[in-house]
């Protein structure tokens, strides 16, 4: 009878640690941005898209997640800042590598952030006003291809302001 009262604890002992590493396990990864959709779709840009001009692409912000909670600073120690949904509002396929590529917020003057994660999460770009104006911008160099997320955030939790966004190649000027 003991050696059956060991056996039954040896298995109890042995199934909480199982269930202790599968809650560990789920919790490790749980990634609340690491979706592959976005709420406005997939857009694919190649270097050659200047020859339209600017692209221009729309939505609205909405949610309650905080884009620190992504990052609290870009790669050029910009603050990200904003509140947007933990799923990314649009995402951007670079086909080939960019030298220099503009993101324009223009939500009629509402006070909007922009945060855009590139791939594999490991580079963040994060813009807040631009100028005199209080809608959001960001101006990048050397992207890599792939697949880059973005959010369109506003100051305060929930709400919701629609925007259009214009994304243009820039060109580098020759000296």
């Amino acid at each position: 009878m003991i050696k059956s009262l060991r056996l039954r604890l040896q298995q109890y002992k042995a199934l909480n640690y199982l269930l202790f590493l599968s809650v560990f396990s789920a919790i490790w990864t749980f990634n609340p941005v690491s979706a592959d959709t976005a709420h406005f779709g997939k857009l694919t840009l190649s270097p050659d898209f200047k020859s339209v001009g600017k692209m221009k692409v729309t939505g609205h912000t909405g949610g309650s997640y905080s884009l620190s909670a992504i990052s609290n600073r870009d790669r050029d120690r910009n603050l990200c800042i904003g509140f947007a949904d933990t799923k990314p509002d649009h995402i951007l396929v670079l086909e080939k590598d960019f030298s220099r590529l503009s993101l324009q917020v223009d939500s009629g003057g509402y006070d909007t952030t922009l945060l855009l994660q590139g791939p594999g999460n490991k580079e963040v770009f994060c813009g807040d006003d631009t100028g005199d104006s209080k809608d959001a911008s960001v101006e990048v160099s050397n992207l890599k291809s792939g697949e880059y997320k973005l959010w369109i955030g506003t100051f305060k939790s929930g709400m919701r302001r629609e925007y259009s966004i214009f994304i243009e190649q820039e060109l580098e000027t020759k000296k």
